[in-house]
């Protein structure tokens, strides 16, 4: 259950860890423009364990929130859209992948406005699909960091996680656009399937 509190009882300790996660991502930014990625693998990987940890803990100490709710996910999407554009701006992603990334958080996000504006009552969860695709996007970026850090990490073994990342991206994209047509078309509520 979501508790709908004023701002003084949503600043808790999963809000702060996802407030930390905003406040890392202008950081880490700053840090592969400047080529540390060393050093921004290991803001990357910071930023990462909190949005492990801001959930679980919510569920843990009973700390969910309206405004977690919502800013939860917009720090993720913050992080990996800005990792993906600064990392082809320096040249280390293509920038094709990056448009398949980013144009799948945009429609997904027009696509979620555009039901909650024709539908009064709409709880748009997550699926299955598009949580692996989340973790493989933050895989990959970190994987990125890593192997320009240390050349030497294996290009196979991060080739593997692109081709894997980009599947489950383009397959989750597809999967909630087909979610959102099932919930305008009536088919009822939305579920975590």
């Amino acid at each position: 259950m979501v508790k709908r509190v004023g701002l003084g009882g949503a600043w808790n300790i999963p809000n702060a860890l996802t407030l930390l996660r905003i406040v890392l991502v202008p950081v880490l930014v700053g840090l592969v423009l400047y080529h540390h990625f060393g050093a921004a693998a290991a803001v990357f990987l910071v930023a990462g364990l909190t949005d492990a940890l801001d959930g679980m803990l919510a569920r843990i100490l009973d700390q969910r929130t309206t405004l977690g709710r919502y800013l939860d996910p917009l720090a993720d999407k913050l992080l990996l859209v800005m990792s993906f554009l600064t990392l082809s701006f320096v040249g280390s992603i293509p920038i094709w992948i990056t448009i398949i990334v980013v144009s799948r958080d945009v429609i997904i996000s027009m696509g979620a406005l555009i039901v909650h504006l024709l539908r009064e009552q709409v709880n748009i969860l997550p699926s299955w699909m598009g949580k692996a695709a989340t973790v493989m996007q933050l895989l990959f970026v970190f994987g990125t960091l890593i192997a320009l850090n240390k050349p030497m990490m294996s290009a196979v073994a991060l080739e593997a996680v692109l081709v894997l990342m980009l599947g489950l991206t383009v397959a989750s994209g597809i999967h909630y656009v087909m979610r959102g047509i099932r919930m305008l078309s009536g088919a009822g509520n939305d579920h975590p399937a």
